[in-house]
This record gives structure tokens, sequence and C-alpha cells, in this order.
């Protein structure tokens, strides 16, 4: 029975695909309303897994009015058990949200490999995910998010997308901000907990942290600019291993005013001079061997920082005749930054949990280099006026430190906190970008060992884009081997890896494809691979998956690898559903 602007009941319905008979329904109640968003059961999602044997999902959505709509969904496995999924979106005016839940309960299985049989235990686990952004009165605004899971080796395990997969924290927060009159005041709290397998973690966060500032305003009619910033927060710091908790939570005051003279006569030569004052409170300490006393200890000390850019090199080509450009401009932008941080004397005695606790006394940094700019005259748009853009920047970097112990510490280098020893110097950091059209850009990080003349990492990352019906992305990552220096010495911990996504469809979305994979290069392991593809004809539509996922490092996982495949309808394009794992995604529905 078709009921136009109402609902459609099928009996005995059998989908077929060009003439092929895809999918038999015995009982079918689907909308088929004019608005898109309509209150009704989904097609069902087929799928099958090594791991968890065939799958059927079976989707309920309701439209409770224009802002809000829910999704209910019952998933069976037929090897390990069965689950449940619950989803909420709203959206009014500037405020919107939405929240995911799923719970599985597995019962025991077991699985034959070649190395013999292994038996799973019966597991329930729940999965949290959600987002919120929302206006409130008096100029103030809320958000909050979740990603939080109860099982790490479900979480490793369940999701089909790989960096899910290997995510080792959960999560949740959220914090309200507000501003008056150039003063704000932002209000969080964050809970994160890091797992190093299934019996070890480590837990950071704030709750709550209370900031408030006063936004930069000139002192006196002078040009020197005045702010200020102060913190209140009760830090979380806890690791456990096994039944061995270790617990460094504190309360910790902090302020800081700031003086800034800034020096802009000329455009080719600035420099920015600032001043500021730091005075810190932490309620438990260290004593000499390092235990933690619940006894209070005060720090202050003050910081000096003069940037300085410059002088500024120019040169302009003239290239009429050139068909990618009127004109283009090298700019060559030498930089230094000196900066003095006071002694410290009793720095031995601060509990070290965030940035600012580690922050080095009786230093000096020198932090000098070279920026070059390539910028581009050109019409983006036939007929329209040229504009100038960048399309190429390269900058050196490197950092001096009058003590090395500072080098550890130092968050503008990604290989400060491998373990390295201390040093005078700093890794040379190399960083280029590249944007010569709209839908091309590559970026390439790296780090360079002045001692021992090697690289420490390089990223390369690539992406590209045709009139949107053609995306592209490729990442290459390598942490080097050099045996003389601490930290990445061990073969074992230099990861490799190349990471490539392709999607391609039609201009009318009625066919396309997608296929990515990651791979270990150190270990010439294949992690994960997926390909993915969708056709839409004008009355239904049909998409297909199948995945391979690597287990291998997994503790606890019952096989070596997993396979998926997946496969889902769409009815008078009116749209389906995918699994929360993550299935099917990026595949338009």
């Amino acid at each position: 029975m078709l009921s136009v602007d109402s609902y459609t009941l099928l009996r005995q319905a059998v989908l077929n695909v060009k003439g092929v008979p895809m999918l038999y329904l015995p009982f079918l109640y689907y909308p088929t309303k004019k608005d898109q968003r309509a209150t009704g059961f989904l097609l069902p999602t087929y799928g099958s897994s090594t791991l968890r044997g065939q799958q059927l999902h079976n989707g309920f959505f309701w439209a409770i009015n224009r802002s809000q709509d829910a999704t209910i969904m019952h998933e069976f496995y037929s090897r390990i058990g069965q689950g449940v999924t619950g989803e909420y979106r709203y959206n009014y005016a500037n405020s919107n949200g939405e929240l995911s839940t799923h719970m599985l309960d597995q019962h025991e299985a077991t699985y034959t490999t070649d190395t013999g049989t292994t038996t799973q235990p019966a597991e329930r686990s729940y999965d949290v995910r959600g987002g919120l952004n929302q206006t409130l009165p008096g100029n103030m605004h809320a958000r909050a998010s979740v990603n939080y899971f109860s099982s790490i080796r479900t979480n490793q395990t369940f999701n089909t997308n790989v960096f899910d997969a290997s995510r080792n924290n959960r999560r949740y927060g959220g914090n309200i901000v507000g501003a008056w009159y150039g003063y704000a005041l932002n209000g969080t709290f964050e809970r994160s907990e890091y797992f190093y397998n299934t019996t070890s973690s480590g837990l950071t966060g704030g709750a709550p942290r209370v900031a408030f500032s006063k936004s930069e305003r000139p002192l006196f009619g002078t040009p020197i600019y005045f702010s200020m910033g102060s913190e209140y927060v009760y830090l979380l710091s806890e690791t456990k291993s096994g039944s061995v908790i270790d617990n460094k939570d504190l309360t910790r005051l902090d302020f800081t005013p700031q003086v800034r003279f800034p020096f802009k006569k000329w455009q080719w030569f600035t420099v920015n001079s600032s001043f500021n004052w730091r005075d810190t409170y932490y309620t438990r300490s260290l004593d000499a061997n390092n235990a933690v006393l619940d006894t209070g200890v005060n720090r202050r000390f003050f910081t000096a920082q003069a940037q300085i850019l410059g002088p500024i090199f120019n040169r302009v080509f003239d290239t009429p005749n050139s068909g990618y450009a009127e004109k283009f401009k090298h700019s060559i932008e030498p930089f230094l930054t000196l900066q003095r941080t006071s002694s410290i004397d009793n720095a031995d005695r601060i509990i070290s949990i965030e940035g600012i606790d580690r922050i080095i006394g009786g230093t000096t940094q020198y932090a000098y280099g070279v920026n070059n700019r390539i910028y581009a005259k050109r019409s983006l748009v036939p007929g329209q006026p040229s504009s100038a853009r960048e399309i190429i920047s390269v900058g050196l970097t490197q950092t001096y430190y009058t003590n090395e112990q500072a080098a550890l510490y130092d968050t503008h280098y990604a290989t400060s906190f491998s373990g390295a020893p201390p040093s005078h110097f700093s890794p040379i950091q190399l960083s280029v970008r590249a944007m010569p059209s709209d839908g091309i850009n590559t970026s390439l990080s790296a780090e360079f060992d002045s001692r021992y003349h090697s690289l420490r990492t390089v990223t390369l990352t690539e992406s590209y884009s045709w009139t949107n019906r053609v995306q592209s992305s490729v990442t290459w990552s390598k942490k080097f081997l050099i045996p003389k220096l601490t930290g990445f010495d061990d073969p074992a911990r230099n990861d490799h890896y190349f990471i490539t996504s392709t999607n391609v469809h039609t201009k009318d979305n009625r066919l396309g494809t997608l296929y990515s994979f990651n791979y270990d290069v150190r270990t010439s392991t294949m992690l994960q691979q997926r390909v993915s593809g969708f056709y839409n004809a004008q009355c239904c539509g049909i998409a297909v998956e199948y995945q391979s996922y690597n287990f291998s490092g997994i503790a606890g996982v019952p096989i070596p690898a997993d396979h998926r495949f997946f496969l889902s309808f769409t009815l008078a394009g009116l749209g389906n559903f995918s699994p929360f794992n993550g299935a099917l995604g990026g595949v338009p529905r």
C-alpha cells in the first residue's frame, strides 16, 4: 500500500537494483512524505565480521520537531551478542548539540586460529560521544564534549575507523565563557584518562578550572600595554598500574600581570617587548626524596622577552605573460626572540603536572631563524580582480638555551618530550607549506639533530580536491634511528607510517567510491584497509563496504585480524543510517 506524503506499507517485498534482487523484506513500514525528515523505520544494514559474525542493524528515526530528532538502533551479532544505540540531535538558532550512546552486550565466544583455540570472555561495555554548543544570556557561551568508553579492548576492536580504534584516551568536559568590558571569565571542567594497556592508565584534567583575565589596554595613554591573567584550578594527576595508585592531585593558584611595548615605526623592522611577573601557589609539594607532601609551596619569577622581526627583504617579479599569476613577491623575514626567565629557588619542590609547572628558571633563550614567503597575484575567478595570496612558505628555526634542562620542556619542538638528553641546542625545525591553488595543499615538518647531523622526525601531508568530486589525502611520517641519541636509539620505537585516502564520486552523487589504508612501514604490516562504494538510482540505491583490520599488538584479542563487510540500501533517495562504529562512513546517505 503506497500513500504519498504519508507512509508506505510493504509486505513480502523484494528490492531490486538494475533488475537484480538484493534484499527480501517480509514487512516494511516506511515514510514517503515530501518532507525528508519523517518519523519511521529505516532500512536495515547488513554486515559480517570475523570477530563478531553476521550482523544486522535496524533503526527507527523520530522527527521530534523541526529542531530536534532522534534515532534508536538495535544491532544483532550472530557470534557475540547484541547492542543498542541511541542518538539525539538538536539545532536552535545559534545553539546545537548531539549525543550518541552505545551499549554492547557480548557473551562468551570461542575462536579457532592457526595457533589454537581462544575463548573471549563475556563483557558488557558502553560508549558515549557527543558535543554541545549553547548560547547563554549575559554574553555567555557554553560548550561541552564527551568521548568516553568503558572498555579499552572493545574500543580498539569495535570501531571501523582506525583513528577511533587506536584512540587510547577517554574524556569528558565542558566550559562556560563570558566577556564584559575588556574582562573575560572562563570556567572549565575536564577529565581525561590515557591508557597504556588494559590495566595501566594516567588521569589528568582540571576539575574545575576557573580563569579570569583582563584584555590588553594602553597604560595611562602611553604606547605601553597592560594585561592580566589569573587562574584557579584543581589539577587531577593520578597513575594506575594494576592495584597500585599514585595520586598527585593538588590545587594551584596563578596570577600573571604583563606589560608590553611594541615598536612598529618601520614595516621592515619591528620589536615587540614584554615583561611579565608570575606568582603561583601549590597546595602540595615535594620533599628532598620526591615524596608528595600535603604542604603548600609558593613560586615567584619574572620573564622578559623581545621579539625582533627583520630587517625584511622583499622583491617583486612582474610576469605579465605567465598563465598563472601577474606578479610574484618573495619575502625574506629573519627573526630573533630573546627571553630571560629569572631563577626559581624552590623549583625542586614543585609537582610538575602541566607546562607552566615545568618552567626552568635562571635561563636565557635565543630563538632564531628565517621565514621565506612567496606570494602570487592572480585572479581566482575569471573576470574578477586579481589578489595576492601566499602560495609557498618555508621556515627554519632553532633555539639556544643557557640552561640545557630547558630543552626538555620546549613545546615549540615535537621531539622535546621524546626522551632525548638535555642539550644547549634544540633540534633545527623545518616547516614548509605550499598552496598553489584552492585544491592543493602540501605541508612538510621535520626536525634535524644538529649534534648527530641526522633527521629526528619527518611528516609530509598532501591533500587534493577537484570540484568536490575528487578528494585525496596522503600522510607519511617517520621517526629516524639515531644510535647514539637516547629516545631515538630503539628500532622498535621508531614509528614509520603511510596513510592515504581517496574519495571519488560523480557530480550528481549517483556513483562513487572511497579507498583508504594505513600501512606500518617499519613492520611491513597493513594495519587497516577499507574500500566502499555506492550507487544511487532514481528509485533506490545500494552501498557496500569491505574492511580488513590488523589486531597485532592489541592484547586480549582472540584473532590476528578482522575482515568486515557491510551492505546498505536507500529507498527513493530518502536516506538511511550508518552503524555506530563508523561503518559506511563517508558514503552519501
